[in-house]
């Protein structure tokens, strides 16, 4: 019987494995696997929702305002559900509106650990009230909200101008908590209001007449009039009886099938809806992630865009399809305004988006703000959430980089990687053994290609069995890695959440003896099928996992790792092979007795933050951590880097990433990359070059490859596709300085790295829906050539009488251009903005650490107005000493009057360096009769200097002063 058992698991893991694989192979997603709109019920009743016709009115009369916020109760007029709604006023022109049933079955589930701290508030003063309407003023009554009782519905203003509407449309729709009714005397006893006091204690259990005590308080404070209770507790009309009756058995109500898998609902129907009304705006962005256009496109007539964390394998492009991860923040920008809504739900959502007139839905109170005109551009928003309560932040901008220092004040900003982390990464599924890795890093140092870190994906471990090697494969991890650091390298090895279950790993046991598993409905361990066959699930939610899967990173838990191995989360959606859409079933529970439904989308993130947790701890808080991940929610950011998901090797696969990572960078993740030559199928050698000449501008730069494809190490290409490859991952290393010194900028104000060209040009309507080129920050712009055998490409340089020099020519254009451009294979557009000066280090060597002590070369492009500016941010690239201690040099570079001047840019800093600048190169300069540098102590010193009058470069070599230092160089 024993061996009979073992053959039928070795067949049942065999029929897996051939499964999975069929999965990852396939030639496209399959997308009967993943629901519509139609096919999720929540959804498909939301978008029901006629509009125009909201059920909702707002009690005035229970209006009352506290130091925080204000709250008044909402009323459903149909089912009679009352609700609360809280307004806050936050600083920095943000407001945020919750709404939540005022007396919930049990709790519902509000978002935990994203918001950085309680967001600081600001009074909210009543401006104005009648009887149908009050108007509440913050951020010093710049800005008014208008409550509007009958229908329900808040508009916010400043000054004339209406900014945004919320509920406008009337398609708020909140599904309260309730128990399934079983007997006709029951659905009697719930509608017939005037009859509830004399029978609540007939048919109500002792549990629900027992009420929270924060609930009672609220309530007390909250009680609305004698004539407007009145008004509530009318009971509806047959008709309106039998029609909530009717659907409280709607079909998906109280349990729901997909394909072979049935979710069950406890307490029935819970989604929340809400739709919010932009005029005056027509582009949209955000919401990642999406395989899809930088500009949201409207949804009418298809599906929403949805946000449900999903192992999407092989995604299509150009749809709405959910992937690995959601960010649920959208941004609306025009050429006066940019604002923001941040959802912050962790269910199941959807976005519808369409477009109207803010004609067609203003009252009479907004009429002045039209001014005569017909009609004016409106963009809508629905958001749509199975479960939660609403909780949404407006931002109000007004530019661009106030929503990223808005949005970064609630969820945190990027966390400064490591300098290494931005260099180059080689990677594969799978790296064989420990002399596969060997002869892979010999040969980048034979082929003189830098990279800084070496991948190890899931064949390593034991069995897949994470935090574990194969002891035939990877007998000596620990030389391994102390191979590499000798040459200033590191390793990043694969744990994923799914743990193999197995009596004799260590992991699963303690996991399990802990009760840290997340459970069925039926309160046993929750199982599915991974990659190691029958896998345990761990509750990242609960906080108590999360510290005890931190400890196991520790060196002397983790055997065989060490200083220089860093960690990838993959899987972590988290992928169930055999579950509803290849994830958990939403009748799950976690340790807090909610369900998985309403954490779905948070799971990514508390696994990332684990690990990322797990590595500071094992340095005792000094060293910053590397952990990369697949799943992500509002707030990774403040964890590490994301990429773009199983890719494929196809040129519009290259063309998607950059609006994906864009997207991510306008949602506060700027650490994005994608799979540099494609993960599924195998590239051209034209499509490789491209790729790696794309993905040398992008913020995480990885190549990474599917087990199957064959292997795509730059030099098995021939040698001319090699010299190709190595040119561009030398030029992402000659600009680490800048890439550095933006990082420290998003760490410090959120903004991005990666940049949509409408952030730095906002008033210039032709970058709106531009997503085949980007910024670096606000100096460099990049057009990667994304069309196979292409001969030439359409460059847009904006800004009227902007300077524009082509980094490789140095030749200079001037906008507003359509600038045509001819390219070879070795070409990649890239042009440095006048009036920016840009840090480089040109002594490439084989990582980035042993380029710590290089000196710098400055590229000085000088606008119209012969000036121009930039800054470097100087640390031991690895610590959090930055912080702590304030090792850092940050440097300011000021060029005008024809003199460069080298500031410090914070006296908090100090750090001692051996770095010093080796070169200055002006572009757009005159011929000078002399150049000198005077230092801090006065002494002067004569340089040598060349002028190329055809491209008005001015090179100055050997300033050789430390560049921590103030000096100043005159050009006479």
């Amino acid at each position: 019987m024993a061996s009979l058992a073992v053959v039928m698991l070795s067949l049942r893991w065999i029929v897996l494995t051939w499964l999975t694989l069929c999965i990852i192979t396939t030639e496209a997603v399959d997308r009967s696997n993943f629901k519509t709109c139609e096919q999720s019920a929540f959804c498909k009743r939301q978008r029901n929702i006629k509009p125009e016709n909201s059920p909702y009115r707002a009690l005035l009369n229970s209006l009352v305002v506290t130091e925080k916020n204000v709250k008044l109760q909402l009323i459903n007029e149909v089912n009679k559900v009352p609700l609360l709604l809280e307004v806050y006023g936050l600083q920095a022109n943000m407001t945020r509106i919750k709404i939540n049933e005022l007396n919930p079955l049990k709790p519902r589930y509000e978002v935990q650990d994203v918001l950085i701290q309680d967001p600081p508030t600001v009074p909210l003063t009543i401006m104005g009230k009648d009887e149908g309407s009050v108007e509440l003023g913050f951020g010093n009554n710049l800005y008014k909200l208008i409550i509007t009782s009958k229908p329900f519905r808040m508009d916010i203003m400043t000054g004339n101008e209406l900014l945004l509407s919320i509920n406008s449309r009337g398609l708020m729709m909140f599904e309260h908590l309730r128990k399934r009714k079983d007997s006709y005397t029951e659905k009697i006893s719930s509608t017939v209001g005037s009859m509830w006091s004399k029978i609540k204690n007939v048919f109500i259990s002792e549990e629900k007449k027992t009420e929270d005590v924060e609930n009672e308080e609220v309530r007390e404070e909250n009680q609305p009039s004698d004539e407007e209770t009145q008004q509530v507790e009318q009971p509806e009309d047959k008709d309106s009886v039998k029609e909530s009756e009717e659907k409280d058995d709607e079909a998906g109500m109280w349990e729901e099938t997909f394909k072979t898998h049935t979710d069950s609902k406890p307490n029935g129907p819970s989604s929340v809806g809400l739709d919010f009304s932009l005029p005056g705006f027509e582009h949209v962005y955000g919401i990642p992630e999406h395989a899809d256009n930088l500009k949201l496109k409207t949804t009418d007539g298809g599906d929403p865009y949805r946000l449900y964390n999903l192992d999407v394998f092989q995604y299509e492009i150009s749809n709405p399809m959910a992937l690995y991860g959601a960010v649920p923040l959208l941004l609306a920008h025009n050429i006066r305004r940019t604002l923001g809504i941040f959802w912050l739900n962790a269910a199941e959502t959807w976005v519808d988006i369409s477009s109207n007139t803010a004609g067609k839905t203003l009252f009479g109170k907004m009429l002045d703000y039209v001014q005569g005109a017909n009609e004016i551009p409106q963009t809508d928003v629905h958001w749509i959430s199975e479960s939660g309560i609403i909780d949404v932040f407006v931002l109000l901008g007004p530019s661009p980089f106030h929503v990223f220092k808005q949005y970064s004040s609630l969820t945190g900003t990027q966390a400064l990687p490591p300098l290494f982390a931005i260099g180059y990464h080689q990677c594969r599924w799978n790296y064989n053994d420990e002399d596969d890795v060997q002869s892979v890093d010999s040969g980048f140092d034979e082929h003189d290609i830098p990279y800084d870190v070496i991948w190890l994906d899931i064949e390593h471990t034991d069995g897949k069995r994470y935090f574990t090697w194969d002891p035939n494969k990877f007998p000596n991890p620990k030389d391994m890695l102390q191979k590499l650091a000798s040459k200033k390298r590191k390793m990043v090895s694969i744990v994923d959440p799914h743990i193999k279950i197995d009596s004799g790993y260590r992991i699963h046991t303690t996991i399990q003896s802990r009760n840290f598993y997340i459970k069925t409905k039926d309160g046993s361990d929750y199982e599915g099928w991974c990659w190691p066959g029958s896998a345990g699930y761990p509750d990242f939610t609960n906080p108590e996992m999360r510290s005890w899967w931190a400890s196991m990173f520790a060196h002397d838990q983790y055997e065989g790792s060490m200083d220089n191995l860093y960690t990838w989360n993959d899987m972590n959606e988290p992928s169930v092979f055999n579950g509803p859409e290849v994830t958990m079933h939403k009748d799950a529970v976690h340790i807090s007795g909610f369900e998985h439904r309403d954490v779905h989308n948070l799971y990514a993130f508390y696994v990332q933050m684990a690990t990322a947790d797990g590595q500071i701890q094992r340095s005792a808080g000094t060293e910053r951590p590397f952990v990369l991940t697949r799943g992500f929610f509002a707030g990774s950011q403040r964890y590490g880097a994301v990429w773009t998901g199983d890719n494929s090797a196809e040129w519009d696969h290259l063309k998607v990433s950059l609006p994906m990572c864009l997207s991510l960078g306008l949602a506060g993740i700027s650490f994005c990359g994608a799979d540099v030559g494609g993960f599924f199928k195998h590239p051209s050698a034209e499509l490789l070059v491209r790729w790696y000449q794309a993905g040398a501008y992008q913020p995480f730069f990885r190549a990474h490859a599917h087990l199957d494809t064959p292997r795509r190490e730059p030099w098995l290409f021939g040698e001319d596709n090699k010299q190709l490859i190595r040119a561009a991952i030398r030029e992402r290393y000659a600009l680490l300085p800048f890439w550095y010194t933006f990082f420290y900028h998003a760490y410090r104000t959120g903004e991005p790295v990666m940049r949509a060209m409408w952030v730095e040009f906002p008033d210039d309507v032709n970058t709106f829906s531009l997503d085949d080129q980007y910024m670096l920050g606000n100096a460099l712009l990049i057009r990667p050539v994304l069309e196979q055998e292409a001969r030439g490409v359409q460059v847009y340089l904006p800004g009227k009488g902007q300077f524009w020099y082509d980094v490789h020519s140095h030749q200079k254009h001037t906008g507003s251009l359509n600038l045509y451009v001819p390219v070879t294979i070795s070409t990649i557009p890239v042009y440095q903005r006048g009036g920016t000066i840009i840090p480089r280090k040109e002594r490439v060597r084989r990582s980035s650490s042993c380029m710590q002590n290089d000196p710098y070369t400055l590229y000085v492009a000088l606008n119209a107005q012969n000036a121009a500016e930039g800054d470097l941010f100087v640390d031991d690239g690895h610590t959090f000493n930055f912080e702590k201690r304030k090792e850092y040099v940050h440097r300011k570079f000021i060029f005008v009057n024809n003199s460069l001047s080298s500031r410090c840019a914070d006296p908090n800093g100090h750090y001692n360096t051996a770095a010093w600048i080796e070169r200055v190169l002006v572009l757009g300069a005159r011929r000078p009769s002399s150049v000198v540098i005077k230092l801090s102590d006065g002494s002067e010193l004569s340089l040598d200097f060349e002028h190329n009058a055809e491209t008005s470069v001015l090179t100055i070599r050997k300033p050789a002063v430390n560049i921590a230092v103030d000096w100043t160089l005159y050009i006479r």
